[in-house]
């Protein structure tokens, strides 16, 4: 099969002249002449689903933003670029691409839900990611494209959690990344400081702001966050029309959709391939597939959804199939193994990640967390024998209890779908028939160059108080920074 070029170009578009030139704009120039209802009428047929792990439908989150829309306070749209999904690398790369589709699909956005402010959220570590869009955002404020709308680029913290998008509107407040209970579309970016000049309110919330009602009942303002790709895919759903949208894909998985696999493949990399496209065929079109002599053993869709096995490679990739093989397609990047790895140090790595990145908010994800951790390192390194493998199954059916996010419920369909299917691989270890192996690094990418993927090595010294400390200091994050603020890096 081949690679597709929807979303994802080739060769990067050098200027906001070059992008003109192959058509880009046209969506936004129509949407000005559009309603805000039939926008989002448009993007609703189309079926975009949110390409930043939930799937989400689009134009239904759409809708319901503009359902509470206030009448007094504008929206504002949040375009998620806080990519740290293990093995997920689609986003920045089509940033580097085509920063120009992401910013027309942002204001597309704005002008749906009657935002005058598009904040395209970064991390603080995408230095060339940050400088790209910068540089296109002072081009499309040059050509005026559209001046009642502020574009701003901002820069957040490396945490796992600030891709979560209610953590993230708590960055974007100035406090650290811990997930929220209400909603954006209830709750929103802007806080009561802004508007009256204090921090005093009447809400009870940790953020200070009002409550956003159907009909705008309010003064709050509600706020849409999505995904990088899925505002890439905005713009010519509009020009184009949301029937040509579906000419690829499937009816409940429209379009295409832009993978990242890495682990034990012949190349690592990023590409855009048909929704439907079984994830054997991409596999093989983007990274070669298995290493020369080795045959797949395991996937794992980042570390949101249970592992998939080699018979289940033949599975088309669509948010309805992954689903029913008891998996899931989330950010669509993949962490492939092959028959030479040790699945008891995937489990220990992908434990410890998660353990790590908790922010302890909820005391059985964090605390759970790291004893399930502790007790597969334990397996992995030691003399198994030491390590309590029941007491790891007992864990694992309470660390998703009462979480606000979806962190904990991560680590306990994942590392429980290891543990049972790769369960003779951790018993060997628990009976002192393995070898010791150290937990499989699992972490963000750094960058993909050469067909070789960069990861986060520094994250084997961060503690699970999000220090680099020599030693963790028992405390979770949340108690540690509770409602501090912090210092806020400034967009522009």
């Amino acid at each position: 099969m081949t690679l597709v070029h929807r979303v994802l170009y080739p060769q990067p578009i050098a200027s906001l002249d070059e992008y003109l030139g192959r058509g880009g704009g046209a969506g936004l120039q129509k949407a000005l002449t559009m309603s805000h209802d039939e926008i989002i009428a448009e993007v609703l047929a189309s079926g975009l689903r949110g390409r930043g792990g939930a799937g989400f439908p689009t134009g239904i989150k759409w809708r319901t933003v503009r359902d509470y829309h206030a009448e007094d306070v504008a929206s504002t749209v949040v375009v998620n670029g806080a990519e740290g999904e293990p093995g997920t690398f689609k986003d920045r790369t089509i940033i580097r691409t085509d920063p120009y589709a992401v910013i027309e699909g942002a204001l597309i956005a704005a002008r749906a839900v009657g935002a005058d402010e598009v904040v395209i959220a970064t991390k603080q570590s995408f230095g060339r990611e940050v400088a790209r869009l910068r540089a296109a955002v002072d081009e499309v404020e040059a050509a005026n494209w559209a001046p009642d709308v502020r574009v701003v680029v901002f820069e957040g913290p490396s945490e796992y959690l600030y891709g979560e998008e209610t953590a993230l509107l708590e960055v974007l407040d100035g406090r650290y990344p811990f997930p929220r209970i209400a909603p954006p579309y209830r709750r929103g970016e802007r806080e009561l400081v802004e508007t009256y000049g204090d921090v005093r309110s009447r809400s009870n919330l940790s953020a200070h702001v009002e409550m956003a009602v159907p009909g705008g009942g309010t003064d709050a303002a509600p706020t849409l966050v999505d995904n990088i790709e899925t505002m890439a895919n905005v713009p010519r759903i509009i020009s184009r029309g949301s029937a040509w949208f579906r000419t690829e894909g499937t009816e409940k998985s429209p379009g295409t959709i832009v993978c990242t696999f890495i682990g034990d493949v012949e190349r690592e990399g990023v590409g855009e391939v048909i929704m439907g496209t079984t994830l054997r065929e991409a596999l093989h079109a983007i990274a070669g597939g298995p290493r020369a002599g080795h045959t797949i053993k395991a996937v794992l869709p980042g570390v949101s959804n249970p592992v998939i096995t080699a018979d289940q490679l033949d599975t088309p990739l669509t948010y309805e199939d992954m689903q029913a093989i008891g998996s899931g397609l989330g950010s669509a990047g993949f962490i492939v193994f092959d028959d030479s790895t040790d699945m008891a140090a995937v489990a220990a790595g992908v434990s410890r990640f998660l353990a790590v990145e908790s922010c302890g908010q909820c005391t059985p994800c964090k605390q759970d967390g790291v004893a399930i951790a502790s007790e597969l390192a334990l397996l992995c390194r030691d003399e198994g024998t030491k390590a309590d493998l029941p007491r790891v199954q007992s864990l694992l059916s309470t660390v998703g209890d009462r979480a606000r996010c979806y962190l904990g419920t991560q680590h306990q369909v994942v590392v429980s779908s290891l543990v049972s299917v790769y369960g003779p691989e951790l018993a060997a270890h628990a009976a002192g028939r393995a070898e010791p192996v150290e937990p499989r690094l699992v972490t963000e990418l750094l960058d993909i160059a050469d067909d070789r993927a960069v990861l986060d090595e520094h994250h084997l010294a961060k503690q699970p108080d999000w220090t680099y400390n020599p030693t963790d200091s028992k405390q979770a994050p949340a108690e540690r920074y509770g409602e501090h603020r912090r210092e806020r890096p400034l967009g522009r």
